[in-house]
């Protein structure tokens, strides 16, 4: 299981008549999007295109800095949408992701270890994303055991 994304853009940041660097932090994590998939075995299961990836990235590193990591789910709190647009949980078998938008939808389960990994490739890839549009990526936490 992996996340991939790619297609970045800034989608109202220039309408609000800002730049990224002026734009607060919530603004940022709202209008840095891209097109993220999962994919399983090589084959997409899931894809949401302008998904507000900074966002995610945000919330999965301070997911995986909480006391509780490893234990509780996670569900992403966006600020554009419901609650649950990207849920992971723990089942029996392993880590599952899923996403409220199609309840019948879960990935195959995981180790922790290899959701983590998932999650630090996610990690990289927005980071690079948000560098290659001219914004320093520094607004999101370091995941745990990694540095800048």
């Amino acid at each position: 299981m992996r996340f991939v994304c790619g297609d970045f853009g800034l989608s109202d940041l220039p309408r609000r008549g800002l730049t990224p660097q002026e734009a607060p932090l919530e603004v940022l994590l709202l209008d840095i999007e891209a097109e993220l998939s999962i994919l399983e075995q090589g084959r997409m299961v899931w894809s949401e295109r302008e998904f507000p990836v900074a966002e995610l990235a945000y919330h999965l590193a301070r997911w995986l800095q909480s006391p509780g990591v490893g234990h509780e789910d996670f569900e992403l709190d966006s600020m554009q949408a419901e609650e649950g647009l990207i849920r992971i949980v723990n089942s029996a078998e392993g880590w599952r992701i899923g996403s409220l938008y199609t309840p019948d939808f879960w990935t195959a389960p995981v180790p922790w270890s290899v959701l983590v990994t998932a999650i630090e490739q996610l990690d990289r890839a927005v980071r690079d994303g948000i560098a290659a549009l001219g914004i320093e990526p520094d607004f999101i936490p370091e995941l745990p055991g990694h540095s800048a």
